[in-house]
């Protein structure tokens, strides 16, 4: 407790430019498009975690074909964690992981993937168990020796005060010290604005609430957007794409597609929303039990691309009218992509002038989710969008 309260002291009291180092001390060569994985909260949440479903899980990303569309990082969530030994040192629960945290680590690299853990900031985790304050430098010593390749750090029973740029600097120079790249992702909700701060600190952070496997939420009292939907989560984007680029990514949290509460069409949405915004694509279901439709969302090569363009812009939106809403992102070489949703309940007539958003003509048009192409530029774009459907176009330079 005493090495907590002296830590802590520090991340309240100490000012924020005594705090941060001459020189970012943060890996720059991860995340140069936004990370693609497997998280196991959304699913399984706490109680449902253990070796054997990780394992089946790795197994199942190779086996049903996200490896190859890009998926690469497999991720533990809270509950993996149980106490510390009389070190100091962070111990796995011996129940639900018996062959240990590094045997594991070692099983998922042999797939050809990589392994991500979770800590948080505060005294204990979302879910009461052992967190890293006080403990940073050690904990990080203690991933790198597992062979941890991504850190989820969330901000659950943090300090009254609790500086949040000055602790997640600290995990961020633990983790630098420790020697092993890693990927940091930092949880905090966006409660403090990290967009604002943590192009230094982390590679991604989360810049909503948590989301659920809802379609929409009411607004909140005062009209703002409300967190723990699709639609909230992604209307909390809007204006944060200029924060957005190689290794620094805003996070509207992990992916609910295959989860139950979306249908296919509003999985279909949320997968080509989350493309357009650049996002990291972390999916939260049952790899082992995915529908055909939910495995061609998640492994739809077209929209990966737009996900992982290496130009690393955040789509926005540039027109909403009568819940009909149209999202631009620039892509490398000079193309666009262009995605149509029609957030309302009525299937809604499309009449799109090119010109109203400063596009001109003679672009060949590709329909992503139809894989086929469609005109061009010259012409008006008609049809029909039915509800909680997009439509997600590649305008061709």
């Amino acid at each position: 407790m005493r090495q907590i309260r002296i830590v802590a002291a520090m991340l309240m009291c100490i000012a924020v430019f005594d705090i941060l180092p001459a020189r970012a001390q943060k890996f720059e060569s991860l995340a140069q498009t936004p990370p693609m994985g497997w998280n196991s909260w959304n699913k399984f949440a706490c109680d449902g975690i253990n070796e054997k479903v990780i394992r089946e899980v790795a197994d199942a990303m190779v086996a049903s074909g996200m490896q190859q569309a890009g998926y690469r990082y497999i991720v533990i969530d809270d509950c993996w964690q149980v106490g510390r030994d009389s070190a100091g040192n962070i111990i796995a629960d011996s129940v639900k992981f018996p062959g240990g945290i590094k045997a594991l680590a070692d099983y998922i690299h042999s797939k050809g993937l990589k392994f991500g853990i979770y800590t948080c900031a505060g005294t204990k985790t979302c879910a009461g168990r052992p967190a890293s304050l006080g403990y940073e430098y050690q904990d990080a010593r203690q991933y790198a020796a597992w062979g941890v390749d991504y850190l989820k750090e969330d901000w659950c029973n943090t300090l009254k005060d609790q500086n949040a740029l000055a602790s997640y600097t600290l995990m961020r120079d633990a983790l630098y010290k420790a020697g092993r790249p890693i990927v940091f992702s930092l949880c905090e909700w966006g409660s403090n604005k990290p967009w604002l701060w943590a192009e230094d600190v982390g590679h991604l952070w989360r810049s909503t609430g948590d989301i659920s496997a809802i379609w929409s939420t009411p607004a909140n009292p005062d009209g703002s957007p409300r967190s723990g939907s699709v639609l909230g989560n992604m209307d909390l984007e809007n204006g944060l794409e200029k924060y957005a680029g190689p290794g620094h990514w805003n996070d509207p949290d992990m992916l609910e597609v295959g989860n139950e509460g979306l249908t296919v069409d509003e999985s279909r949405a949320h997968f080509s929303l989350w493309c357009m915004l650049a996002a990291p694509l972390i999916s939260g279901n049952d790899l082992r039990n995915m529908s055909d439709d939910t495995r061609a969302i998640l492994t739809n090569k077209n929209l990966i691309a737009i996900d992982q363009d290496p130009m690393g812009r955040q789509g926005y939106r540039v027109s909403m009218k009568e819940g009909l809403e149209v999202f631009v992102k620039p892509l490398q070489g000079g193309d666009t992509a262009v995605c149509l949703l029609n957030r309302g309940d009525q299937e809604k007539q499309l009449d799109l002038a090119w010109k109203e958003y400063g596009i001109g003509g003679g672009h060949p048009i590709k329909d992503l989710w139809k894989d086929r192409q469609t005109g061009t530029t010259d012409t008006h774009f008609r049809g029909t969008i039915g509800r909680h459907q997009v439509i997600v176009l590649r305008l061709s330079r």
